[in-house]
């Protein structure tokens, strides 16, 4: 999955008996399985390959390029009949049966990443029907079919409406559409870390908010996906309160909480069990965005400047999806993924799976729009890739700034 959503999506399928810390996340880097051609990254695909796939399809796509033929096709090929898509599927050529665990977070993320890519309408239109076939009474999706309606499947299902041209206030079950669903998930005003958002409430009915729910909840309340850029500033400074919060309520709320969150430090703490005192870059780079969109934008620049001088390791131990979220969140912020504190987030990712291409009027218009203060780097890295040509030389006499 996402490396956000790693540790819950593994625990919901019953095989998180522990997490590693927050440095070491995502899959086993021992393959279980033979790694297919088309697909990004080397480590077990089991539980994240068509969520590191889209995700990488989706930056490759923000950034200008057409990706590579095989690494849609790998995509597409994971799709079951009924629409919907699992994690991973070993042996996409037999027909998806009762065993094959097809669920929302995975079909929501496949439904924006074929979207961007284009040319495969039908497929899409089939995903989203089964999205909306599984929609709970509360307006809400649970990552499962049939499962309790958390705050980040419903707000990544409400990403992959959007990215298609659905009003995600019409696609309702009993009334409800999925902005009743993180309405409800809103912790109180009252409460101590009132106005973040909870994944679910507890046993016993309450709320407590949850950093990874409360940046992916942002985005849902504003009705993005993946991608997103500055957003206009809130208007009020108070946190709304009420049963019944709109969504531009809910989402001012919650990015009121996640300024708190990272003030001080510019990131967010990992609370995987193991992870004492470690930073969690890639919810810290989910909250870059959703603070960005949200327009707090002085904010996710200082969390974006944290994460420059302190996640490329982590990217690097990561893998495709991890590249992929600080892509997005250098978009988000209007920074340079060509040069992410030296390194190129761009090459990284591209290096991980078959080579896309640049198109050309992304390209054109990247090189007319450079102003001689290297704002093109990053196009121009990429076309390099795409010639097969080295990058080094681009970043060797540019004196490296210091941490």
């Amino acid at each position: 999955m996402n490396v956000r959503r790693s540790a819950a999506a593994l625990a919901a399928i019953g095989v998180l008996a522990a997490a590693a810390p927050a440095t070491a996340a995502g899959p086993s880097p021992s393959p279980k399985v033979a790694i297919p051609s088309g697909l990004y990254g080397k480590s077990d695909p089991t539980y994240d390959g068509v969520w590191r796939q889209s995700l990488a399809l989706v930056a490759q796509r923000t950034l200008g390029y057409r990706p590579a033929a095989e690494a849609v096709d790998w995509l597409t090929g994971q799709q079951c009949a009924s629409g919907a898509f699992a994690a991973f599927r070993a042996t996409p050529a037999q027909a998806c049966d009762s065993k094959v665990a097809v669920d929302t977070n995975n079909t929501a993320a496949a439904v924006q990443a074929l979207h961007a890519v284009g040319g495969h309408g039908a497929a899409v239109e089939k995903a989203v029907a089964w999205l909306k076939s599984v929609q709970n009474k509360d307006g809400g999706w649970g990552y499962y079919p049939g499962g309790a309606s958390d705050t980040n499947s419903t707000s990544v299902v409400i990403g992959a409406l959007s990215a298609t041209g659905a009003d995600p206030a019409d696609v309702r079950k009993a009334g409800k559409s999925p902005y009743d669903l993180l309405s409800a998930m809103s912790v109180p005003c009252d409460h101590p870390d009132g106005g973040g958002l909870a994944f679910q409430p507890d046993k016993k009915g309450k709320l407590y908010s949850n950093a990874d729910a409360t940046a992916a909840g942002v985005l849902g309340a504003l009705g993005k996906g993946f991608v997103a850029e500055a957003g206009k500033a809130p208007a009020g400074g108070k946190c709304a309160a009420g049963d019944h919060l709109t969504a531009a309520q809910v989402a001012d709320n919650a990015g009121a909480n996640l300024v708190r969150a990272v003030a001080h430090t510019g990131h967010l703490d990992s609370t995987l069990p193991g992870a004492k005192d470690q930073p969690d870059f890639g919810n810290t780079a989910d909250t870059v965005v959703a603070l960005a969109a949200n327009g707090r934008t002085e904010q996710a620049k200082a969390s974006y400047a944290w994460l420059e001088k302190n996640a490329t390791q982590w990217a690097t131990q990561s893998g495709p999806a991890a590249y992929a979220q600080l892509i997005l969140a250098a978009h988000a912020v209007g920074a340079q993924p060509g040069d992410f504190h030296g390194t190129s987030l761009v090459s990284s990712l591209n290096s991980l799976g078959p080579a896309p291409h640049m198109e050309q009027a992304a390209a054109q218009k990247a090189k007319s729009s450079d102003d001689g203060k290297n704002t093109g780097v990053w196009w121009i890295v990429g076309i390099g890739l795409v010639a097969g040509i080295g990058v080094g030389f681009l970043f060797s006499g540019r004196k490296k700034r210091q941490p």
